[in-house]
This record gives structure tokens, C-alpha cells and sequence, in this order.
């Protein structure tokens, strides 16, 4: 499964060019489901986000997808998710949290998103957006903790239009440069790989503090 992941995050513009072949407006609706779920359900880290929504916006500026109605329908669902994600955990992001690892639930990223909110706060629910694995937790420990849904619907709605429009637009903007077309793989990787530099970031500061507070 991780091997099978991998291959469709690395050429997510294959796979959603076949969708788009094959499903035609109904494209519109898995793209909606897929952002729901990887922001949504706190089991599905794993689904392409950043990737998925950049290569959708190179579909947009191809003229295979509407890129307004692409847009609103992608943010809708990034809101919507991470609306159910802190729902669930409200419900039962306690009971989960205390219980440390579970078949789902690894405890190290509950804990590394745990640190991310509590240095940024409110505005974690904005940041995480751009993070991997942190965009799925974030809105779970929000609902977990003390934040209250109207103040958590502003940062929610606030990360949303900018995710899906830096990443939707991106796409649309730069995905039929020749250097972008032929080098796909190449952007969706360095995609990732700037996203994963804040929290690895933050681990090695962590790690260093630590050091420093056991050496003095």
C-alpha cells in the first residue's frame, strides 16, 4: 500500500488525467471526496493533498476543469473536513490522546502536532494546511483541546481558501511552463519536500533544546 502511495503522489497528474477520462464532471465530486477524507478523517494522512490540488489547477489551466468551479468545490471541502475532523475530535480526541498508540492513532504525531499548536495557537489551524500529516491532526487536537468551534471556523475558512488558492493556482499558473510539464515528478517532489521542512524543523530544535538543557 505505502509502495502503491507513492507512486500515485509522484504521478498524480497520470492518474487524474485517467479519472478525468473516465468520470468526466463526476472528476469534480472524487476530487471533493479525496479532500475531504485526507483533511477529514484523522486514518487517511496519507492521501495526496499539495500535490493532488496543484496538478488539478494544471487540468484547470488545460481547459478540462473549471478552475472557479474547481476552486470553491475544493475549498469547500477542506473546510468541511476539517469541520468533521474537529468534530471527532470533540468526541473522542481525549480518550484517544491518553491512550497513546493505536492501529490508527501513532502517538508521535498527535505529539508533534500537539507542539506545533502550542506554539502557534489559533493560527496552527492556518500553518497546517501547508504540512503534511499536521494538516490532518491539527484540526482533530483543536477539537480535542479547549478551542471553540466559531473561533476555530475562522482560521479554518481562512486556511482553506489559502490552501486550495496557492496550490489550485500554482498549478493553473506555472503547470503548462515546459520546464513544469517535463519535470513533474521533480515539482511534486520538491512540493512535498518544502512542506515537510517546518515540522522536521522543529524537531531538530526540539532536539537541540533538549541537548543544550541536558548539557548545562
Amino acid at each position: 500500500m505505502v509502495k502503491d502511495t507513492i507512486e500515485f503522489v509522484f504521478h498524480v497528474d497520470k492518474h487524474l488525467a485517467s479519472l478525468i477520462q473516465s468520470f468526466g464532471t463526476w472528476s469534480y465530486f472524487i476530487l471533493f471526496a479525496t479532500v475531504f477524507a485526507e483533511t477529514g478523517l484523522v486514518v487517511t494522512p496519507f492521501l495526496p493533498g499539495d500535490s493532488l490540488l496543484f496538478a488539478a489547477g494544471v487540468f484547470a489551466a488545460k481547459g478540462v476543469l473549471d478552475i472557479w468551479k474547481l476552486s470553491v468545490i475544493l475549498m469547500v471541502a477542506a473546510i468541511i473536513g476539517d469541520s468533521v475532523n474537529y468534530a471527532i475530535g470533540k468526541a473522542i480526541g481525549l480518550r484517544i490522546c491518553k491512550a497513546g498508540n493505536s492501529r490508527f492513532f501513532k502517538k508521535k504525531y498527535l505529539d508533534r502536532t500537539h507542539a506545533f499548536y502550542e506554539k502557534h495557537g489559533g493560527k496552527t489551524i492556518i500553518l497546517a494546511r501547508f504540512i503534511p500529516i499536521v494538516r490532518t491532526f491539527a484540526p482533530f487536537l483543536a477539537g480535542a483541546g479547549s478551542m471553540s468551534y466559531p473561533y476555530f471556523l475562522i482560521y479554518n475558512i481562512a486556511g482553506a481558501v489559502l490552501w486550495v488558492g496557492m496550490f489550485v493556482g500554482g498549478g493553473f499558473y506555472f503547470g503548462n511552463a515546459p520546464i513544469v510539464k517535463e519535470n513533474f515528478s521533480i515539482v511534486v517532489f520538491v512540493i512535498i519536500f518544502l512542506s515537510l521542512m517546518p515540522p522536521v524543523f522543529e524537531v531538530w530544535r526540539h532536539k537541540m533544546a533538549k541537548k543544550r538543557a541536558g548539557g548545562s
